[in-house]
């Protein structure tokens, strides 16, 4: 998938997006904010979209989001002057191969229902380990490709369709695990079905 039509997705899905792929990903979205709220700390949310996850974070964190979608984060901007949460502290337009922030700066890292359709997602993941603080952890909710059954075939059916429905439906769980800083903490099924997995990876301590 390629920048450009990420852009292109974004911007077309942006009106409806909350009551579409954003009412399915809520329980992902949940789950990643409760792990969240109990660490505290300073926040990055890769792919912040149009804010959906904003409002749930607790007072004990700091949020940054960041998102490529001009059209989504104005929906982001406008939740939180809505909602005066002032525990978010920065949204950003930003491309997530290239994160505009210095090493080993956050807590946390989130990335909800996004890397499946970034372009490059192994060098997100780079980005991502970089700016994350030794100790830190990186929860991340997607789908990812089954192994086998109809549901993994009709994944790789709609593969091809990937600039046009905005997402890779045949995402391997293995894109995201080459960060030889970050290790697999905690990997489970996410309701309705198992659709979606909850993953945290931890970044290893500097010695």
């Amino acid at each position: 998938m390629d920048i450009k039509a990420v852009q292109t997705s974004y911007a077309r899905w942006a009106p409806v997006y909350d009551k579409t792929f954003g009412a399915v990903t809520n329980a992902g979205r949940q789950h990643a904010v409760e792990y969240i709220n109990r660490r505290g700390g300073k926040v990055l949310e890769v792919g912040v979209g149009t804010g959906l996850s904003l409002e749930h974070y607790g007072p004990e964190t700091q949020v940054t989001g960041i998102d490529f979608s001009e059209e989504m984060l104005q929906k982001a901007r406008d939740k939180v002057k809505e909602l005066s949460l002032s525990h978010v502290t920065e949204l950003r337009q930003m491309d997530a191969r290239a994160l505009d922030f210095p090493d080993n700066h956050f807590d946390t890292v989130a990335a909800m229902h996004v890397l499946s359709v970034v372009p490059e997602p192994e060098r997100v993941m780079t980005e991502i380990a970089r700016v994350c603080k030794p100790g830190g952890k990186v929860v991340i909710t997607n789908h990812f490709l089954r192994e086998r059954g109809l549901l993994a075939s009709l994944e790789r059916t709609f593969a091809p369709l990937a600039n046009t429905i905005g997402w890779h439906s045949d995402f391997e769980i293995e894109t995201l695990l080459q960060e030889e800083s970050l290790t697999v903490e905690e990997q489970r099924p996410l309701p309705p079905l198992g659709i979606m997995t909850f993953l945290v990876l931890g970044k290893s301590k500097v010695s």
